[in-house]
């Protein structure tokens, strides 16, 4: 990475991802700029010196005016919740897509040198694992298909204006500062929360899906180089471990040791539309970005306990109403029972 400082546009500042993101760039001497509508995160997630606009970034007007001056934009900012988009499909695809759009049409509008977007390995949906960046996407539902659609928006538009592009594609990121108290999404954060409350893990299905969790210190580890290495541009890369592969049930167990709190897991009906196994090979990471991962499955969940119990467990906030109610609905979800 080059020693210039540059003006960068981060999204989703508040959130999990976006503030830690902004942190570390604005120490690495960059003059950070952020925008959140809270939606999805806590205020005092935004780090000291960040120049913070509440606002949504649908709103495109607002957008094009704080975008001048931008030379790198970050966009982390996204209604990240895969299963939720199969019973909010609008508000779910309204604040991924639309709201893509608009951050990409302002930041090609100003001119910006590049444009960093966090996809999700949801785009992946069903096929042969580990997911590979040379596969088609195959997105199996409407949070999936915002994501894809929302790439080929970015790449169609970069292209056409000779603008640099890097799509990230994180795994499941846990950590310090995730929302706990969001009941549809963060299995991680949604156990310990529970658990520090006295109640038992709920689990959908049988608990043999497989997943990959990445600690959020990794995945900034590549994310910061994406600034301005010459050799990312037009590169669509995934983020996180692929050694080691664990399933929701494992997660459970190690959530339950980790808290003291052993009760057996509630089991629920599988959700709709949720992809079995979703695991992600890091072969192009580890060549282009060096990367290796430092921070075990168990070692991030310890850290993620810590920083709940430190600020108390929360009781689960219904923030977004469910479109479609039917008998497919999570019970979970319309009984609020999370």
């Amino acid at each position: 990475m080059n020693n210039i400082q540059y003006k960068i546009l981060v999204t989703g500042v508040a959130g999990f991802l976006g503030s830690h993101l902004s942190e570390q760039l604005s120490r690495l001497g960059h003059k950070v700029v952020g925008i959140d509508n809270m939606i999805g995160g806590y205020e005092d997630n935004i780090p000291k010196g960040v120049e913070f606009h509440n606002i949504d970034c649908c709103d495109y007007e607002k957008i094009k005016k704080i975008m001048k001056g931008i030379q790198i934009v970050y966009h982390c900012a996204a209604t990240a919740h895969e299963g939720l988009s199969v019973f909010s499909p609008y508000e779910i695809t309204k604040n991924n897509y639309l709201a893509s759009v608009s951050i990409f049409s302002a930041a090609v509008n100003e001119k910006v040198k590049r444009i960093i977007f966090c996809s999700s390995m949801a785009r992946y949906g069903s096929q042969e694992y580990p997911f590979k960046e040379t596969m088609k996407p195959n997105p199996v539902d409407p949070y999936a298909i915002s994501k894809v659609a929302a790439e080929q928006v970015l790449i169609n538009l970069c292209e056409l204006n000779k603008i640099e592009w890097v799509i990230a594609v994180p795994h499941n990121i846990i950590g310090p500062r995730q929302k706990y108290d969001d009941p549809f999404r963060n299995v991680v954060s949604i156990m310990i929360n529970r658990m520090i409350q006295g109640k038992a893990p709920i689990i959908y299905g049988d608990g043999e899906q497989t997943r990959c969790f990445s600690y959020i210190d990794d995945c900034l580890s590549c994310l910061i180089p994406m600034l301005d290495e010459k050799k990312l541009n037009k590169q669509i890369i995934n983020i996180g471990p692929d050694e080691e592969f664990v399933t929701i049930n494992k997660v459970a167990e190690l959530c339950s040791n980790i808290t003291g709190v052993n009760l057996p897991p509630i089991y629920k009906k599988d959700r709709p539309q949720e992809v079995k196994h979703a695991t992600c090979s890091a072969d192009k990471a580890r060549q282009l970005l060096n990367y290796k991962t430092k921070v075990s499955l168990k070692e991030g969940i310890k850290k993620t306990f810590d920083y709940i119990k430190k600020r108390g467990a929360k009781p689960f906030e219904y923030h977004i109403n469910l479109e479609i109610d039917n008998d497919l609905t999570p019970d979970t979800w319309k009984n609020k029972e999370i």
